[in-house]
């Protein structure tokens, strides 16, 4: 129980919610999905991530590296090549979400059983 949670019994609820607001949003999902499998350039990802925008990854990568979740370097070149990968926090979230999406692919047709009834 953190300190904040003695005196405000939803302090903790909030920060998780706080967190899978961040991690849980679909291009989020999409960029840690396509940097699980090692560094890559920006145009690979978008390339390689259907639907997303440039500006969408933009952001979406923006947000990852200020969380501490993304690290982008920059190799001097002509143009510069920039790179982006997974911290060892954003590879400590590939397990999470596996076994998330594992989960869904699992209940899948319940949930759509469910939907359709109701």
């Amino acid at each position: 129980m953190s300190e904040a949670s003695r005196t405000d019994p939803y302090a903790d609820c909030r920060i998780v919610l706080d967190v899978l607001g961040r991690i849980g949003d679909k291009w989020t999902v999409m960029v840690v999905g396509a940097l699980a499998a090692g560094p890559q350039r920006f145009n690979a990802m978008r390339r390689g991530i259907d639907g997303i925008s440039h500006r969408m990854l933009t952001l979406t990568l923006r947000t990852l590296e200020r969380d501490g979740l993304v690290s982008r370097t920059v190799h001097p070149s002509v143009p510069p090549a920039v790179e982006y990968e997974l911290t060892a926090l954003g590879r400590s979230l590939i397990g999470p979400l596996r076994g998330l999406a594992d989960w869904a692919l699992e209940h899948r047709d319940e949930i759509q059983a469910a939907r359709s009834r109701g």
